[in-house]
């Protein structure tokens, strides 16, 4: 259940902010704090979600309290509570981190349309420091070949601005990987890093998916709901397998990539967004555009930095390493001792033809160490590598 603290000195807008909180939405628990320094000896003491502070106060003002919780807890966002005259400092809370700002008397759809977004945005958050680590241990990129240095050395150069980045290759060569390489050594990289699969996600659902919609949109569309360019807001999008997209959704992430604006299905109020975009194909987006299924004017959006991953037939002296990597990775996992692998059989594993590129390659690993030797042999490959 979401925990949210209402930090406001006035006791009749205080209790109105309550009410509209538990009685819109009764999976709110809802605690309250009359002035800036309860309120941050309460969020030194619990965890909460969501703060509600109002900026004019008594003893410790909402700025104040503010520039405190981005040093105690920075992962809680903070919606300002601003009166009238406040809406100039509203605004300059947001360059000081606050997620947004409502005005007094309190709107009921706009409190509650503010509270949504940012508890799904603090979820998100969360999620992804936890998953920090995991993150770091999954993505590592293997090998030492020409083509991998060249790779790792144009992220080095890239990750440290917000160019948009395009990954092409064919399926199962480690797009994905790049692409969290890419937002971890960035400047973002203590922000979301959301991706899309857009062949996943059938066409007629894909602008809901990436933008969000409205209650009532369609048939579905039973509450609002933020889409994945608000959800990544400060952070990164991953658009895996763009060329799959419809070109009703391309004109519009066309467009959210010339304004940084996003409007919700069923609504045109915009929705300004502050995103790092990275796509990646499989398909050759050149021939696309020549058969008018992709646009080429979100081409160039995208393309500003180009990095083709090789398949790992171009890379075959990277096997042995890979093999190794998965060895200890497979072992970690299961909780097993490691195998070897005999130099015969990786001699025949890097004769293989690897259509299936490195997902194949891990497939292969994990099961010859299942089936085969204590050392897996050249005769083990020959039973249970082939394809």
């Amino acid at each position: 259940m979401p925990k949210i603290l209402v930090i406001e000195d006035e006791a009749t807008i205080r209790r109105v902010l309550i009410k509209i909180l538990t009685e819109e939405n009764d999976t709110y628990e809802v605690e309250e704090a009359e002035d800036g320094l309860v309120g941050i000896e309460k969020i030194k003491k619990e965890d909460y979600d969501l703060v509600l502070c109002d900026i004019k106060m008594p003893k410790m003002d909402g700025i104040e309290v503010l520039e405190a919780m981005k040093k105690i807890k920075p992962e809680i966002p903070i919606v300002m509570i601003s009166g009238h005259g406040d809406l100039d400092t509203a605004v300059n809370t947001m360059r000081l981190g606050a997620f947004d700002y409502i005005s007094k008397p309190p709107d009921l759809n706009r409190l509650l349309n503010t509270v949504r977004i940012a508890l799904d945005r603090k979820e998100l958050v969360v999620e992804n420091k936890m998953l920090k680590k995991k993150v770091s241990k999954n993505y590592e990129m293997i090998g030492e070949s020409k083509a991998i240095e060249h790779i790792k050395d144009m992220i080095e150069k890239v990750a440290a601005t917000d160019a948009r980045v395009l990954i092409t290759g064919p399926n199962g060569t480690g797009k994905e990987l790049v692409a969290h390489w890419i937002h971890q050594k960035s400047e973002r990289a203590n922000g979301p890093m959301v991706e899309v699969n857009c062949a996943a996600i059938p066409s007629e659902l894909i602008e809901s998916e990436l933008f969000g919609h409205v209650k009532g949109a369609f048939t579905s569309a039973v509450k609002d709901r933020a889409g994945k360019f608000e959800t990544a807001n400060g952070g990164t999008i991953f658009l895996d397998e763009v060329g799959d997209m419809s070109l009703s959704a391309q004109a519009k992430v066309l467009r959210a990539l010339q304004e940084n604006k996003i409007q919700r299905v069923g609504n045109d109020k915009d929705i300004k967004v502050d995103v790092r975009v990275v796509a990646a194909t499989n398909k050759n987006l050149k021939k696309e555009i020549e058969e008018n299924r992709f646009r080429e004017d979100l081409y160039h959006r995208l393309a500003v930095i180009l990095v083709q991953v090789p398949p790992l037939n171009d890379r075959r002296e990277d096997i042995p390493i890979l093999v190794d990597y998965f060895s200890n990775k497979i072992a970690e996992e299961q909780g097993t001792a490691k195998k070897s692998f005999s130099p015969k059989a990786i001699k025949l594993l890097k004769e293989y033809d690897w259509t299936g590129n490195i997902r194949e390659l891990r497939n292969v690993v994990e099961r010859l160490i299942i089936l085969g030797e204590k050392e897996v042999s050249e005769n083990d490959v020959k039973l249970f590598a082939s394809k």
